[in-house]
């Protein structure tokens, strides 16, 4: 672990790796102790990053106990999720291409992910990368759709990072590359049912990709 201003950052990067790579599963305890031995570093940086880690939903303190993974979400907790967001966020697509600004346009791309195709790095590796890129790129999305209500109640589900821990597979990042292509192509059309489309067969795909993790 690199000693530098950045080091808060670089303890939270790596305890959230394992979190989304399954090194630390679901329901496991988390032991500050075993963390300031793997990553050299003293226990206030790695209480730092749990606490940041609880505040997005993948942690859990428990008084007297301490900390451990969140459980896994549920099949039915899944479905809900989808669902939701197929209700909500192909219409804010559509607003964001109406919506759209060539300066937006540019931060969206910078945020799709599209960066780590091809960049050399382990599928493992770059799957936590990904999971929080994804995360920032619908969030942006959202924010330029213009309703913050529907961003802050989505952002509240932690979604993203839940269900990309339901399983690893190299397919869960190629393919939403490919759609979060479509998306922008979309945007830098501006063309609104486009977007909705790109944004509805996104979801329905990505749907489809994780839930056989159900099965396992």
């Amino acid at each position: 672990m690199h000693r530098a201003a950045s080091l808060s950052e670089e303890v939270y990067d790596a305890i959230f790796a394992r979190l989304m790579a399954l090194k630390i599963p679901p329901g496991a305890r988390i032991t500050v102790d075993n963390l300031v031995r793997e990553l050299a570093v003293s226990q206030t940086p790695i209480r730092e990053a749990l606490g940041r880690l609880e505040g997005e939903g993948l942690v859990i303190k428990t008084h007297l106990v301490g900390y451990s993974a969140a459980p896994q979400i549920t099949r039915a907790r899944f479905e809900e999720l989808y669902d939701l967001r197929l209700l909500l966020e192909p219409e804010m697509a559509g607003r964001a291409a109406a919506a759209m600004t060539d300066e937006a346009l540019s931060a969206l791309t910078g945020a799709a992910g599209v960066n780590l195709r091809g960049a050399g790095a382990d599928e493992r590796a770059r799957y936590p990368q990904f999971a929080r890129q994804d995360a920032v790129f619908h969030d942006m999305i959202l924010e330029v759709g213009g309703n913050e209500l529907v961003r802050e109640t989505l952002a509240h589900q932690h979604t993203h990072f839940h269900i990309f821990r339901l399983m690893f597979h190299a397919l869960v990042t190629e393919e939403a590359l490919d759609e979060h292509e479509a998306l922008l192509a979309a945007f830098a059309a501006r063309d609104v049912e486009a977007a909705r489309v790109a944004m509805r067969v996104h979801l329905e795909r990505s749907r489809e990709r994780l839930s056989p993790a159900f099965d396992l």
